[in-house]
């Protein structure tokens, strides 16, 4: 290979390696970290030179008889008594390195330093000699069950398979060398093959990673779907990385300022970092083919190579500061909690120490909980308490920050100025919900640990986590965080509080909010929600009433589905509120069929946050708690079974009739009357449309073409019979919402729960259509458990239930919640 040369130890060679890896050492040509290697080849499988002991105790000549700016020696000690309490650094041997006029340079080979046993044990390498394995990367893609959390490290470390690799690097280059003398001590040890360096380089690399961008000149090769890789052969590559097309200038100009940004899932521009040797060749593939090839000292040097008409490198490292970061709220002018990304003027990130620039390698991160980050799109942000620090690139640099919907993000372009070590920026509040005495919370989070949904909330402002533990076939999830109470803040600003989802494939799912004691099983029935092969212990109805017996509150979670026994809860009043995960008509329109037929239900906002690109509250619920009432997670609660609630992905929502508020009853006099109606709507987020919603019809609405941060309407509307009134806002038409970059681009939107108007007498109202639409849904129930839900044989368990008849306690319920609409039903003299 270029610029080194292996010289041939064959005819030297004395001894086999017994103790090598599998017996033997490799012999043949070798090439280590780039470098050329020739093992072996003497007679009889003769491989080494052996020395010391009974090996070879005299010293032993190896002729070089040319110039080298270095020579790397590959060996191994086979004697150690570190173990036994030996100093380090003991000498092995003496190499004397003879130049062609008779003078010497001795370099004593010492345990430890040059030199160790192989293998050496963790944490015994040498401290100047090279293992012959290179780090490196995991696969990128694949690999085994268990070896998923190493693969998260994008960094294999390397140790010696068969030998060390010291380098000598040669003070007089100039002058010929004619030989390596080596000298045992005692110890036995053995040397494998010598290589001179003919190159004016360090053999091995010593500089720290380096970014440079990767251009594809053709679009053919450029609008490809990303599968770059890069090797180098003398050094090593990061996994490279897409850039993001427009990494200044359409990114600041863009108005979802703080929320992520669309993801570039294209070929080129692309990034990758790179340490390597000057002679080490960068390779260029994409899906597997070579794209091209380039010297590493050139691009280096030039700055800019292009070696052909299908690949630019671009070095587009200026060096780097490490700064401590300060993020200040504007009003009290102290650290406050948030989330910040940096990036370089082309696009690469830096995340604050202790974060990752990528989440898990830009791909899934389902049931991992990754280090207080989150990734919007084409952005990973770092939650911080207000304060960070870690590298940031010299020169023009932009950062985005963003807390929540209450303050206004910034993303702005700065200057790291060489020798800078200290950043301080802003946010300003936009809004102060919680002074309006409205307490945002999250009804639907997994996976996180107590205090990093602590940390997240606080860097989103949210005041409550509903931190779920639950369970998917043989996977429990948080089951060490339940406590049975609830986990505050020292500044009481932020509660976590871990209770349940409990599960059921087909009749549905549910949110237990509160509980004191777990509510068991988590799970029923069968994947994917419970074990595989497991039986239907349990109804939804059951986990609702074990969790109201200790003073909990019951949330329909993703309303309706799974479609089986929401149904059942609503119309027993087992429920006490209904929750959107998404801008979705099917979600909007069953829980106002359910409004129309005379349930009260307020509507919450939660995200099942399960992955590291959903920010905890992007959908959240904002509840009121009246004043002179103290904000804790029992009033929360309280609260949120009131009413007096609403939805938002993004949008703030003030909403009365009459004067008064949202989940109010207004009554009227029997033959009706007018009521004056007010709306608005406010956020840090752009959107176009407010709307009045009466019994599930749009009755008044405003809209921008152009996005806007606040709406507001005022109506007086002629209502002769009983209804109910929401507000809503979102993109044009309502349902043409701008989507976030969340894993599930949920839309933009905000929806208040209803306030009911009751006319001549309590509210009430009916609708014959979504009463046998329930009847319907209430028989499948009873069929299901009947007829194809899997159970024990009869008389072979003893159930988690008291009850004799196993399936006359799973149907109960369904036969209450029957029973209660053919009873309303009856009171209004409709046959049934």
């Amino acid at each position: 290979m270029s610029g080194y040369r292996p010289l041939d130890l064959a005819k030297l060679c004395n001894a086999t390696a017994k103790l090598g890896r599998d017996g033997k050492v490799p012999s043949g040509k070798r090439t280590w970290h780039g470098l050329p290697f020739k093992v072996g080849g003497g007679r009889g499988g003769r491989c080494v030179v052996a020395f010391g002991a009974k090996l070879n105790a005299k010293p032993l000549s190896i002729p070089i008889n040319r110039t080298a700016y270095s020579v790397i020696v590959a060996h191994r000690l086979l004697d150690s008594k570190l173990r036994e309490g030996d100093n380090v650094g003991r000498a092995c041997a003496e190499y004397v390195f003879r130049y062609a006029g008779g003078e010497e340079l001795v370099v004593p080979i010492r345990e430890r330093m040059e030199i160790a046993i192989v293998p050496s044990g963790w944490g015994q390498l040498p401290f100047l000699a090279w293992p012959d394995s290179i780090e490196g990367l995991p696969p990128r893609y694949e690999g085994h069950w268990g070896a998923a959390g190493h693969r998260q490290t994008e960094a294999n470390g390397a140790y010696p398979r068969d030998f060390y690799l010291w380098p000598w690097r040669n003070p007089h280059p100039e002058r010929k060398l004619a030989e390596l003398l080596v000298r045992p001590l005692g110890p036995r040890f053995y040397v494998g093959a010598v290589t001179l360096g003919l190159l004016d380089e360090e053999p091995f690399r010593t500089q720290a990673k380096r970014e440079v961008k990767i251009v594809l000149p053709k679009k053919a090769d450029a609008d490809q779907r990303f599968a770059l890789e890069v090797e180098v052969d003398r050094g090593v590559a990061t996994f490279p990385y897409a850039l993001p097309r427009d990494p200044v200038k359409g990114f600041l100009k863009d108005d979802f300022k703080g929320w992520g940004e669309e993801k570039n899932e294209k070929a080129s521009p692309a990034y990758v970092e790179i340490a390597a040797t000057p002679s080490a060749t960068v390779t260029v593939k994409q899906g597997g083919k070579k794209l091209g090839a380039a010297n590493w000292g050139e691009v280096q040097r030039k700055k800019k190579v292009k070696p052909n008409k299908r690949l630019e490198l671009i070095l587009v490292d200026e060096g780097r500061n490490w700064v401590r970061t300060t993020v200040l709220d504007d009003e009290t002018g102290k650290p406050v909690p948030c989330r910040i990304h940096f990036r370089s003027r082309d696009g690469v990130p830096f995340a604050p120490h202790g974060h990752h620039p990528h989440v898990n390698s830009d791909m899934g991160t389902w049931h991992i909980d990754i280090g207080g980050d989150l990734r919007l799109g084409q952005i990973s942000y770092a939650y911080i308490d207000g304060r960070c620090e870690g590298w940031l690139p010299r020169g023009e640099i932009v950062v985005d920050v963003a807390r929540g919907y209450e303050y206004e993000p910034l993303r702005e372009k700065l200057e790291i100025k060489p020798g800078q070590r200290e950043l301080t920026l802003r946010l300003k509040r936009f809004a102060n919900m919680a002074k309006e005495r409205y307490f945002s919370g999250d009804t639907h989070v997994h996976f996180l640990s107590t205090q990093g949904a602590h940390c997240e909330a606080a860097g989103e402002g949210l005041n409550v986590v509903n931190l779920l533990l639950s369970q998917w076939g043989h996977l429990f999830t948080n089951t060490e965080e339940f406590t049975g109470r609830p986990s505050v803040d020292h500044g009481g600003e932020t509660i976590v509080y871990a209770t349940q989802e409990n599960r059921q494939h087909m009749l549905g799912h549910l949110t237990l909010l509160g509980l004191k004691e777990p509510v068991m099983p988590w799970c029923s029935d069968g994947p994917g929600e419970a074990e595989l092969g497991g039986n239907l212990e349990t109804t939804l109805s059951r986990w609702a009433d074990a969790c109201h017996a200790q003073g909990g509150t019951v949330v329909i979670p993703h309303i309706p589905n799974p479609n089986g026994e929401p149904a059942a809860l609503i119309a027993t009043g087992r429920a006490d509120a209904a929750e959107w995960l998404i801008h979705d008509s099917y979600m909007h329109q069953e829980y106002y069929r359910y409004l129309n037929c005379g349930y009260k239900l307020p509507i919450v906002g939660g995200t099942d946050k399960m992955t590291a690109d959903v920010p905890v509250g992007i959908y959240r619920t904002y509840v009121h708690i009246p004043e002179g009432e103290p904000f804790t997670y029992d009033s929360w609660c309280k609260y949120m079974k009131a009413g007096n609630t609403f939805h938002s992905g993004g949008p703030l929502l003030r909403f009365s009739a009459n004067g008064q508020p949202i989940g109010s009853t207004v009554n009227l006099p029997g033959n009706g009357g007018a009521v004056e109606v007010e709306a608005s709507a406010r956020g840090v987020l752009p959107f176009n449309s407010l709307e009045l919603v009466m019994n599930g019809q749009v009755v008044a609405r405003t809209e921008s073409k152009q996005p806007v941060r606040a709406l507001s309407l005022k109506e007086k509307l002629t209502v002769e019979k009983h209804a109910w009134l929401a507000a809503r806002c979102s993109g044009p038409k309502y349902w043409e919402s701008r989507k976030h970059q969340d894993g599930w681009r949920r839309g933009l939107m905000a929806h208040t729960s209803p306030i009911y108007l009751a006319v001549g007498g309590p509210w009430w109202m009916f609708d014959l259509g979504t009463a046998n639409y329930m009847l319907t849904l209430l028989h499948g129930g009873i069929d299901y458990i009947h007829k194809r839900s899997p159970q024990h044989e009869k008389g072979s368990v003893t159930h988690h239930h008291h009850h004799e008849d196993h399936l006359k306690f799973l149907e109960e319920p369904y036969r209450q919640a029957i029973q209660a609409i053919h009873k309303r039903m009856h009171d209004l003299g409709i046959p049934h």
